[in-house]
């Protein structure tokens, strides 16, 4: 049976750098408060327009695309990078 190869196996194939730790903290900070403003903008732009009859549309259905795509990108993907930045590495394993 063929081996797995690790990132360990192969040299440099994910160089890293030496940041200092508070850069990890401010990236994270940030990104913290990117996420919470990226969530509650864009539910409350979806928020609005399922409220009101006079927006809903059909050039604002883009609207609600994006806005829609931004809030399930800022709920899944600053709680991630945010916990990152904490621990200063990547602790999600092989498979997240």
């Amino acid at each position: 049976a063929p081996q797995k190869m690790t990132v360990q196996d192969v040299p440099r194939a994910f160089p890293t750098v030496d940041v200092p730790d508070h850069a990890h903290y401010t990236i994270g900070v940030v990104i913290l408060i990117v996420g919470i403003t990226g969530t509650l903008g864009n539910f409350l732009v979806f928020y609005a327009f399922c409220r009101s009859r006079s927006l809903q549309t059909p050039a604002n259905i883009l609207i609600i695309n994006l806005a829609i795509s931004d809030f399930l990108m800022s709920i899944t993907q600053s709680p991630v990078f945010f916990t990152s930045s904490l621990y200063k590495r990547w602790i999600f394993g092989e498979k997240g």
